[in-house]
């Protein structure tokens, strides 16, 4: 194609393809019978609308059974693999090949789609091809990974093995920064071409699987974990703490979730949600630490409680030490509650024991 075409090409369909999907698409069509090229046309969206309608739909239309029209749709793709133009198609074809090859070998087909052409139109285009063509092969979305495309089916096999290992090593609850991801995915992608060992590649591939993915901090773990799939204003309040790193009064977290998430998050609403959340501790007046720190639930009392059951018999400055780490409290609320002679008493050098 001269270098002028090309470019009217790229103009014409917003696409990165150097082919005209759209004239390549209606040439291939040709050949058909109008029956058949308009139920091709129908599922796959290149006529004037870009749904792709049912075969309950089709089958409607022409008064016939969706296995009918099933049936039409199997015969006329088979038709025009056996027609002249599909072998006139073979650059595009080739070209289509080399891009799934560029972005990783298997891709997501929403990704593929979406880095050819933003054109809706125009990716139906796209679509039909891939169906058509005789390279390229497809991944059925299922409740463990995305629609993907692919050519080699080792590949394919290979990377999916990989996400179910990784998926495999991350703990219920574990959050990872996105670097350590793509180490951990790499060691699992032990056999793999040197060619696709490069960050883009790996962000691609771990797209694919549905259980792994990363939250709005950018964090990776298993997809269905809150840390990872935040669904309300406990969620958010969870990863605005976690990356503050020390305990927060609930308006400061309030005021991080508007800030980090750009979502409204009322004072009051903010901390129910806290009060209501086992991944946070109370440890001050309106001040909420995560549990994972560390910080035993309670009040003072039961924080002195687990502070001498886990050390034994310490003094009063002893105590206070240890429990101004769990409580952000005045050194007074710990005496009052420590001279409590129902579960504390002073041993005779003088340090303080549980009652048993």
């Amino acid at each position: 194609m001269p270098k002028t075409a090309e470019k009217r090409a790229k103009t014409e369909s917003g696409a990165t393809v150097t082919f005209k999907p759209k004239a390549v698409v209606a040439k291939l069509l040709a050949s058909l019978p109008e029956r058949s090229r308009v139920v091709l046309e129908s599922r796959f969206g290149l006529g004037k609308s870009t749904e792709r309608q049912t075969l309950e739909s089709i089958g409607q239309r022409y008064g016939i059974t969706r296995e009918r029209v099933r049936q039409i749709e199997n015969h006329a793709l088979a038709g025009v693999r056996k027609s002249p133009s599909f072998g006139e198609a073979k650059e595009a074809f080739d070209e289509l090949e080399r891009i799934i090859g560029g972005l990783g070998g298997i891709v997501c087909e929403d990704d593929l789609l979406e880095f050819i052409t933003k054109d809706e139109k125009m990716q139906n285009y796209i679509y039909f091809l891939l169906v058509l063509g005789d390279p390229f092969k497809y991944r059925k979305e299922d409740d463990e990974a995305r629609r993907c495309w692919y050519v080699d089916p080792k590949l394919a096999s290979q990377v999916e093995q990989a996400l179910q290992r990784l998926y495999s090593g991350l703990g219920d609850d574990e959050l990872i920064p996105e670097s350590e991801m793509v180490d951990r995915f790499l060691k699992e992608l032990k056999d793999i071409n040197d060619k696709y060992r490069n960050e883009e590649v790996i962000r691609r591939w771990l797209s694919i699987s549905k259980r792994v993915g990363k939250n709005p901090l950018g964090e990776w773990g298993q997809a269905h974990s809150p840390n990872v799939k935040t669904k309300g204003v406990r969620d958010y309040a969870y990863l605005a703490v976690k990356k503050h790193g020390s305990p927060l009064h609930f308006t400061e977290v309030a005021r991080m979730i508007e800030k980090m998430f750009d979502r409204s998050a009322h004072v009051a609403t903010t901390h129910n949600e806290l009060i209501k959340d086992p991944r946070f501790v109370l440890v001050g007046r309106g001040m909420y630490a995560l549990k994972e720190w560390g910080y035993t639930a309670g009040v003072v009392r039961d924080v002195i409680r687990q502070v001498l059951r886990e050390n034994g018999p310490l003094t009063r400055q002893q105590v206070i030490e240890k429990v101004l780490k769990e409580r952000h409290v005045k050194p007074g609320t710990i005496i009052v509650n420590l001279q409590n002679q129902k579960y504390f008493k002073k041993d005779r050098e003088g340090k303080w024991a549980l009652v048993q």
